[in-house]
């Protein structure tokens, strides 16, 4: 051992740092490394988005957490993703995916890497959702509806096609007259977004500005209260096809293009960046159509209490005999 030893440091290699690095990278787990991480994404991200983040490293990546970030392979990276993919869909493991390729970006300049092992992996195939409710669905889910905030949430969704997140945590300094203002950190795109409100979204507020607090509905466990409603949707008798909270948004958006509302005024509604509002248009283009946003709002919240009241819709036109 002594001659191996001897032979080595006149080669220039040191074995006792070597030792002494070797027992470093095995103390340096994903899991340790990952607190570091975590601490400073957290000040860099958007609550909603740190949250996705940490549940996928931490909840879906955990047969990583006890391995030396020195010793993950690809091979470590694909078993990971593919467990998910199965588990769940393409789409949660393609977020995996992700989650973990910015990770290990950060460790290569950190100095813990050389290279990201989650480069070349697989990404699977992801199938773009496209439930919307029709006419009879949404009277089915309002009428299911009682007087608690989850139901105030799901009409405020229902008339708004905001996302649940936008309107669940909703302050009241947001609301600024007859007018919500989201503030950029609270937008997924990063940018302001006004939502004019329409007559029974005012109802709905004003019936609750006599409760004292920051924001405008406590917070809840969103997937539980959905449950909850689900299952009151079965006690009324009724069978209603799989749906999540997402889909309102896209039902609405369908449902004012159905109206004959032009599609970038539904587009700066949904505060999508794309169309005349994305590309070299936004450069040039810098209206909010706020008047448009005002009128296609008023005009879907109309279609809506035609739908859950059963009044003729204003598009059917009776025929003389």
């Amino acid at each position: 051992m002594a001659e191996e030893l001897y032979a080595q440091k006149r080669l220039g290699r040191d074995p006792s740092a070597e030792r002494i690095e070797s027992r470093r990278q095995a103390s340096e787990t994903m899991g340790r490394v990952l607190e570091n991480y975590l601490a400073f994404k957290r000040g860099e991200l958007r609550a909603r988005s740190f949250v996705e983040i940490e549940r996928h490293l931490l909840r879906n990546a955990a047969p990583l957490h006890s391995l030396p970030v020195s010793k993950i392979t690809r091979r470590n990276i694909a078993g990971c993703i593919s467990t998910i993919a199965a588990a769940k869909s393409g789409t949660s493991a393609n977020r995996l995916r992700a989650a973990l390729s910015a990770f290990f970006s950060w460790t290569v300049q950190q100095g813990l890497l050389d290279a990201n092992p989650v480069v070349g992996s697989t990404r699977w195939d992801e199938r773009p959702r496209e439930r919307t409710l029709t006419d009879n669905e949404l009277k089915i889910i309002w009428s299911a509806l009682s007087d608690d905030d989850y139901s105030d949430i799901i009409r405020i969704l229902v008339l708004t096609g905001q996302r649940l997140n936008e309107i669940g945590g909703l302050k009241w300094s947001e609301v600024v007259g007859n007018t919500v203002v989201l503030p950029p950190a609270r937008c997924k795109n990063n940018r302001e977004h006004s939502i004019p409100l329409s007559r029974p979204v005012q109802d709905i507020l004003d019936n609750r500005r006599s409760r004292n607090g920051e924001f405008v509905f406590r917070r809840h466990h969103w997937a539980r209260c959905k449950q909850e409603l689900d299952r009151r949707i079965v006690e009324l008798g009724n069978d209603l096809q799989a749906w999540r909270h997402h889909d309102l948004r896209r039902s609405c958006a369908s449902g004012m293009g159905e109206l004959g509302i032009p599609p970038h005024i539904i587009e700066c509604v949904l505060n999508h960046i794309s169309g005349a509002r994305g590309g070299i248009h936004s450069v040039y283009n810098r209206s909010n159509y706020d008047q448009g946003k005002k009128d296609a709002l008023a005009k879907w919240a109309s279609h809506v209490e035609e739908i859950v009241n059963g009044r003729q819709s204003a598009k059917v036109v009776p025929l003389r005999a």
